[in-house]
């Protein structure tokens, strides 16, 4: 449930090499700004329009949106209007980066969406994944210490302060949820509107809440 294998397809993402020397998604977040800077000079269809900042040439990117450094952002993705890429981003080809919405330190495979007034930090979304508007990844406890994974009695140390949610293939996040830290949601899930997601969600499930998940209907 928990490893890179369980939750991605890597062929949907330039960090495809990066990430296979991990068990844990996790793993990777503190090495993305070091990833980005290493693989943006190599890719060759890319523009460097500023220091560090790697841009496909058919990405729509508009004149109020932010790109910080480093960042790479892929081929047709379209960047909309006040959108604020923090810097140490990863954004795959075909994705939305809507209105008013920040990321930092992530990685976004292809086909991902978020659209509307999302907060993704510290985290990665899988392929054809997709943020409901006003949906969030909480990426520091409130109490500062270090994030744990839990699956009922089973805990894994992180040993990172800042990590939000890592969300499989094809899930899909209701608006206005808020994905607590050390969050992970496995494959072709579904989570509902105004939910409060903490710990892990196993895959082909329909989260209503934390003690109502049902298993999809084939």
């Amino acid at each position: 449930m928990y490893t890179i294998n369980d939750l991605y397809d890597l062929d949907h993402t330039l960090a495809k090499e990066w990430m296979e020397q991990y068990t844990y998604p996790w793993e990777m977040l503190k090495d993305i700004k070091t990833m980005i800077l290493e693989l943006g000079p190599t890719l060759e269809d890319y523009e460097e329009i500023s220091p560090n900042v790697w841009v496909h040439p058919s990405a729509a990117i508009a004149p109020t949106a932010y790109l910080g450094a480093p960042c790479i952002i892929g081929a047709n993705t379209e960047i909309r209007h006040c959108a604020f890429i923090r810097g140490s981003a990863l954004v795959g080809e075909n994705c939305v980066v809507g209105n008013s919405v920040e990321l930092k330190n992530v990685i976004l495979f292809d086909h991902v969406q978020t659209p509307h007034y999302n907060y993704v930090g510290d985290s990665i979304l899988g392929y054809c994944s997709h943020m409901g508007a006003g949906s969030i990844t909480s990426n520091v406890k409130s109490d500062k210490t270090l994030v744990v994974v839990k699956n009922g009695a089973e805990q894994i140390e992180t040993g990172l302060k800042k990590f939000g949610a890592m969300l499989g293939d094809h899930v899909e996040v209701g608006c206005n949820s808020v994905l607590n830290p050390g969050t992970i949601i496995g494959r072709d899930t579904n989570v509902y509107p105004l939910s409060r997601v903490r710990g892990q969600v196993p895959a082909h499930s329909i989260y209503k809440n934390e003690q109502e998940m049902v298993v999809k209907e084939k």
